[in-house]
């Protein structure tokens, strides 16, 4: 296994060095965009000592007899390819395992795409993955991922998902150990504005280690994806899969930790915007935003580093209050709102505190854009979206939609929008909320202050005494390393 990620190791010389492992041998079965992958290692030279067989089912008919009919019509999808996976490796270990299972690492590769049709009426994307064993008669892992084709021809297209396998299966063989290096490697010949991935997934034996929701926000970190997503359950899942025709309601904060203050936001706003009319109700997905800039510390730099573990502390919490979390790389909130435009057409709920609603209107934030503020209103506004904005006590005034006074020469587009229902206030929020802050119940909390609890969810504060997260004081066991509630913690 490497360590270190070889930049310099070229595509043909990738695939013939997994020709030349006498312990991996597998199939290849591709659909969609031609067979690039299976075609690398051939051209490579010494593919018989890799390839038992490449197939592809273009057919509808041939593929649903091959690998099942799915209940989802859609043969570009998770769905398919799992079923791909399945099929595929059976058969190797049917017909195979007997006579060489001893001395090999067996592997099935499978991809289902759509490329860029001839009218280029489409946008290319697809699933691809691999399961195989790193040992022989041992049990087998899965790397699966979603790609975006952003080559404007199909020739192009299909070059990149070539290179894209090749660097996947050299990956999961060579890569396994540094999932970081992985997905780096992942990248090897290809550039940013040929694809995007915005899924991954490990899965098995080797990968136990592995937090596919750190993986997610490794993919919008190196910028490999915009935005990636994963459910309460932690399991990374493809955007456009999870949001499609469906009504968003999205809330964007640091969450370190979720209080009592971020419910209320949630739970009132998604209330005022299930009665729109134009808002099927039993058709809403409700998304908790993390963006990059806000995992750092307050106020550091582009430049600082993520500070993983309390990421992952926070979607902690996050996912055990049934939260779907939306990872992004998007600052600005026109940003959002055009990536969740391209996935849904309905209606967008974003609820947000009434100090980003001044944000929203500083002029400062647009600079780089050529049509300043109205360039970026045209993209938030210009949609199916309303803003839900939750109030803010200042000295003493309760501070919202009614006494927002932006600079005099966009106080007409500001009626314009609450005119058009493009903004309103929050109703019925619990007024003592106003008066607590994010930054100082987590002082409280590094702490010790008691009392601390009343201002988070009871499950929230009863997990954070429990795993000592956010600086809660506790003792480390010396044997096991685990955190330990204190004396004083424990009392509480």
């Amino acid at each position: 296994m490497n360590n270190v990620h070889n930049k310099d190791i070229g595509t043909k010389q990738k695939a013939l060095a997994i020709n030349l492992d006498l312990e991996i041998y597998g199939s290849f079965a591709e659909i969609g965009a031609g067979q690039d992958v299976a075609a690398n290692f051939f051209k490579a030279g010494a593919s018989s000592g890799t390839i038992a067989k490449t197939m592809s089912a273009y057919d509808m008919t041939f593929s649903d007899a091959i690998y099942g009919v799915q209940q989802i019509r859609r043969y570009v999808s998770e769905q398919r390819l799992k079923s791909m996976l399945d099929h595929e490796y059976s058969l190797l270990i049917e017909r195979l395992a007997s006579q060489r299972g001893d001395t090999t690492n067996f592997f099935a590769f499978s991809d289902t795409m759509s490329a860029l049709n001839y009218n280029k009426t489409n946008e290319g994307h697809g699933w691809m993955g691999v399961r195989f064993q790193l040992e022989p008669n041992g049990a087998f892992n899965d790397v699966v991922l979603h790609v975006k084709l952003l080559d404007n021809d199909n020739n192009l297209q299909q070059q990149a998902v070539g290179i894209l396998g090749v660097n996947l299966m050299y990956a999961c063989f060579y890569y396994n150990e540094i999932p970081p290096v992985f997905l780096l490697s992942l990248m090897d010949n290809l550039s940013k504005d040929r694809i995007q991935i915005d899924m991954i997934r490990f899965e098995g034996p080797n990968f136990t280690k592995v937090d596919n929701r750190l993986m997610s926000l490794h993919l919008v970190k190196y910028g490999f994806s915009d935005a990636a997503v994963f459910g309460p359950d932690g399991k990374n899942q493809q955007p456009s899969e999870v949001l499609y025709k469906k009504h968003i309601v999205v809330i964007r904060g640091r969450f370190r930790p979720i209080i009592n203050v971020h419910l209320d936001m949630l739970n009132n706003g998604v209330k005022q915007f299930i009665q729109e009319p134009d808002v099927d109700s039993k058709n809403v997905t409700v998304v908790t935003e993390l963006t990059l800039q806000s995992l750092k510390e307050r106020d550091a730099g582009f430049d600082a580093e993520i500070d993983e573990k309390d990421f992952l502390d926070r979607v902690d919490i996050l996912c055990s209050l049934g939260q779907t979390v939306l990872i992004s790389n998007f600052h600005e909130y026109y940003k959002l709102v055009a990536y969740l435009s391209k996935i849904t057409s309905l209606k967008l709920g974003v609820v947000l505190g009434y100090p980003n609603l001044e944000y929203i209107f500083s002029e400062e934030h647009y600079k780089d854009l050529p049509g300043g503020i109205l360039e970026s209103f045209a993209t938030l506004f210009s949609r199916k979206v309303k803003l839900f904005i939750y109030p803010t006590l200042r000295d003493g005034v309760i501070m919202n939609c009614l006494r927002f006074y932006p600079p005099p020469h966009l106080i007409d587009l500001y009626r314009y929008l609450i005119a058009n229902n493009k903004i309103e206030d929050i109703r019925n929020y619990n007024e003592n909320n106003l008066h607590v802050q994010t930054d100082i119940v987590l002082q409280l909390i590094k702490q010790g202050v008691p009392g601390w609890e009343q201002y988070v969810p009871a499950e929230v504060a009863t997990m954070i005494k429990d795993r000592c997260l956010f600086g809660f004081h506790c003792d480390v066991d010396p044997v096991t390393g685990a955190p330990v509630k204190t004396d004083a913690a424990a009392k509480e």
